[in-house]
């Protein structure tokens, strides 16, 4: 990867432009970082349960995941809906959230400890709450990768 600075005296603002042939998840996670840095993505959202909106910082959010084509947002005692699918999710979320297979992202803040399967979904589970989330093979070097990063 190549990283170039041009200096635009002219310029309003700062741009960032990554040229790829195919945004893979390394792109992605590299735009989610810009994003969060650049303040963007990291406003509140809007979670409904029982008729009822509520407006939650990201950074309370353990994990969303899918299913029967619905999106759930998991907090440490309550869980919630969003009318956002999980790649919508992945674009707005700040970086210290991380796709962990196709039905789940979760949020890397708050994990206590991950019980490694190398044949099969590693489990992740949070502080302050019972519950825990898979993490597929496919994505577990990822979260590794971010979970070192973090320190």
């Amino acid at each position: 990867m190549k990283i170039r600075i041009e200096i635009d005296e002219k310029a309003d603002e700062a741009e960032l432009t990554i040229r790829c042939r195919e945004v893979d998840e390394k792109v992605a996670r590299i735009q989610r970082a810009a994003q969060a840095a650049a303040g963007e993505g990291a406003g509140r959202l809007r979670l409904m349960k029982g008729g009822t909106e509520y407006y939650l910082q990201p950074a309370d959010v353990l994990f969303f995941e899918s299913a029967n084509g619905r999106t759930f947002a998991h907090t440490e005692t309550e869980v919630f809906e969003t009318r956002l699918r999980l790649y919508e999710l992945e674009e707005l979320l700040p970086h210290s959230f991380l796709r962990v297979s196709k039905s789940a992202i979760l949020g890397t803040g708050k994990i206590y400890s991950i019980d490694r399967n190398p044949v099969g979904p590693s489990l992740v589970r949070f502080r302050g709450t019972h519950k825990q989330i898979s993490v597929s093979r496919q994505y577990f070097k990822l979260l590794q990768d971010k979970m070192d990063f973090d320190l």
